[in-house]
């Protein structure tokens, strides 16, 4: 069984700021994940507290690398130009919805983010 990629997300409402709310950019991801499930069908998602640290993502890329949304690839997943992929300790990532979004074109034959 191939290991999937793993994508960090901030829950749809949390508490901060003495209000609930939500993160665009993670948003912006879910709007991805709706228009091509093919993509939601090829990662594990995984919840982030909006409190640091954000131990999962902390415990695979250290604690300069808490941002949401975070896609972590899986060993053996393809890599693209121009897509953003950063490296630390010995996994491979992109850490932004834009460059996601080209990842995913790239991979899964979806529109590119204008």
């Amino acid at each position: 069984m191939t290991k999937r990629d793993t994508l960090f997300l901030l829950p749809p409402g949390f508490f901060d700021n003495d209000r609930r709310e939500y993160c665009q950019e993670c948003a912006e991801i879910w709007g991805v994940l709706a228009y091509y499930p093919a993509i939601k069908e090829g990662v594990d998602i995984i919840y982030q507290s909006i409190e640091k640290p954000r131990a999962d993502l902390v415990a695979m890329l250290g604690d300069k690398n808490q941002n949401c949304p975070t896609l972590v690839l899986a060993s053996g997943s393809p890599h693209y130009d121009g897509c953003g992929i950063m490296t630390k300790s010995g996994h491979h990532f992109i850490n932004n919805a834009r460059d996601m979004g080209r990842y995913w074109a790239a991979r899964y034959g979806t529109a590119t983010p204008r």
